[in-house]
């Protein structure tokens, strides 16, 4: 895991739930949420923040991240379920952010 999640899950004792995502899916986020996951965390991979060099490496660590336990799914969900509901008072404003539906990009094809 890398120094700046293994410090910042020291110094966050109370949380038991961690949002991951970034570029590098099949080593970077893979290792560092299977170790997260040997922690004890949950862990959330945002599969649409995530990205790998081929879509093959994209596929299987998604594949391996599910079957090892973490969650995935999206952004716009994410950010929704954070909210928690219509009356947070920025819902408005998130939900203009998202309203215009992003092309389907196809990385989630296979899964």
């Amino acid at each position: 895991m890398c120094k700046y999640c293994d410090s910042t899950c020291k110094t966050q004792k109370l949380k038991t739930s961690i949002v991951h995502s970034y570029f590098c899916l099949q080593v970077c986020v893979q290792q560092t949420a299977l170790d997260l996951l040997d922690k004890g965390y949950d862990v959330h991979i945002l599969a649409d923040g995530c990205s790998s060099r081929s879509q093959v490496d994209r596929m299987l660590a998604l594949e391996r991240l599910r079957a090892a336990g973490a969650f995935l799914t999206t952004s716009e969900s994410v950010v929704f379920e954070l909210l928690g509901d219509s009356k947070h008072p920025n819902f408005k404003e998130v939900q203009a952010l998202v309203k215009t539906s992003a092309p389907d990009s196809g990385l989630l094809t296979k899964l």
